[in-house]
C-alpha cells in the first residue's frame, strides 16, 4: 500500500516556510512531507531523520528528483541536537514530527508491525535495535507486560492477556500472538474492534522507546528554534498527544505568580506561543482511514 501522508497540506502551510528556511523533518518515512518541504525551500536546506534503511533508500530517490539541498540523517530523532551540531547547525526555522508508523512498514509483512499479516514478532523501527517484540512477549515478567499494556495501550484486559501470554510461551509470530490475545478477552470485546490493536501499539512503543524519545527530542527542538520559527507535531494516540500538549503548555504560559502584575517584564514573558490544533477533514478521513486519530499541534517561537 502506498503511504498517504496525513494532514499534509495543513502541516506544510503551518511550518511557515520561506525560500531560505533551514528545516528539519524528524520523521522522513517515505518523504511525503519532505518532498513538499523541499519544493518550497529552493535556497534553504532540509535535514531529514530516519532509522529505517528501506525508507531512506526510497526517499533518497524521491527527494533527488526535486533538489540537492537536503541531507538524510540515518539516526533516531532523539539525537537531533547532536546530529545537527556535527553539521554546524545550532538553530533552525521549522521542525516537523509525523509520529505515525508509515503504511509500508505496516504492510511489509516481515517487519511484524501488523496484526493482520503473519511474521516473526519484530516491530523495530531500527533493525539494529537489540530489543524486539519477540523478546518483550517471551521474556518480560507478568507484571512488566501488564504495566506496558495499561500504560502504552490503555488496554483494559491487560491482566488476562498477560496471563495468557505467560501460559502460551514461546510465541513466535504475529498471528500466533493475535490468537493468544483473542483467547484472553471476552467475546463481546473481540467483536467491537480488533482486540490486538492496543496490545500491538503498546509493544511497538516499548520496543522503540517511543514516548521517552519523543519527549527528549521535542524539548531539544524547542531550544533549536529561531524566533519566528515553528514546530508542527502530528500525533496518532493520546499518550503522544498529551506529551506534546504538556510540553507546549509549559513553555507558552505565563508563570502563575506573575499573572497579577500590572506589567510583566519582558524576560518573564513566554518565548513560545501555541497557535492551534488541527484534525483531519471529512474528505481526508474518507480517503485515508488511517488518519482517524491524527492531531496536528503547532507552536511558534516569539521571543
Amino acid at each position: 500500500m502506498k503511504h498517504i501522508s496525513v494532514l499534509l497540506e495543513e502541516s506544510i502551510d503551518n511550518l511557515n516556510l520561506k525560500d531560505n528556511s533551514i528545516v528539519v523533518d524528524c520523521t522522513l518515512g517515505y518523504a511525503g512531507h519532505s518532498s513538499e518541504i523541499l519544493k518550497r525551500i529552493k535556497s534553504g536546506k532540509l535535514f531529514a531523520f530516519d532509522q529505517d534503511v528501506d525508507a531512506i533508500k526510497s526517499s533518497l530517490d524521491r527527494l533527488s528528483k526535486i533538489g540537492t539541498n537536503f541531507e538524510i540523517i540515518n539516526s533516531n530523532f532523539v539525537n537531533i541536537k547532536e546530529e545537527l551540531e556535527k553539521r554546524g547547525i545550532s538553530s533552525v526555522d521549522s521542525i516537523l514530527y509525523d509520529l505515525g508508523v508509515s503504511s509500508p512498514q505496516l504492510d511489509e509483512k516481515d517487519r511484524g508491525f501488523s496484526f493482520h499479516a503473519d511474521a516473526r514478532l519484530d516491530m523495530r523501527m531500527d533493525k539494529n535495535n537489540p530489543l524486539d517484540a519477540y523478546k518483550v512477549v517471551n521474556t518480560y515478567s507478568y507484571q512488566e507486560l501488564v504495566n506496558i499494556f495499561y500504560k502504552y495501550g490503555e488496554e483494559k484486559y491487560a491482566t488476562s492477556i498477560a496471563k495468557g501470554i505467560i501460559k502460551s510461551r514461546p510465541i513466535n509470530t504475529t498471528l500466533e500472538f493475535v490468537e493468544v490475545i483473542k483467547n484472553n478477552v471476552p467475546e463481546k470485546y473481540r467483536r467491537e474492534k480488533h482486540p490486538a490493536r492496543k496490545v500491538f501499539q503498546a509493544i511497538r512503543i516499548e520496543v522503540n522507546d517511543e514516548l521517552n524519545v519523543f519527549e527528549k527530542s521535542l524539548k531539544d527542538s524547542l531550544e533549536l528554534l529561531n524566533v519566528g520559527g515553528r514546530i508542527c507535531v502530528i500525533t496518532f494516540h493520546s499518550l503522544e498527544d498529551k506529551i506534546c500538549k504538556d510540553i507546549f503548555n509549559s513553555v507558552s504560559k505565563i508563570d502563575e505568580n506573575l499573572k497579577n502584575l500590572p506589567i510583566i517584564p519582558d524576560e518573564y514573558l513566554p518565548k513560545y506561543k501555541v497557535l492551534k490544533t488541527i484534525t483531519p477533514s471529512k474528505l481526508e478521513l474518507e480517503n485515508n482511514p488511517r488518519a482517524r486519530s491524527a492531531k496536528l499541534r503547532i507552536i511558534e517561537r516569539v521571543g
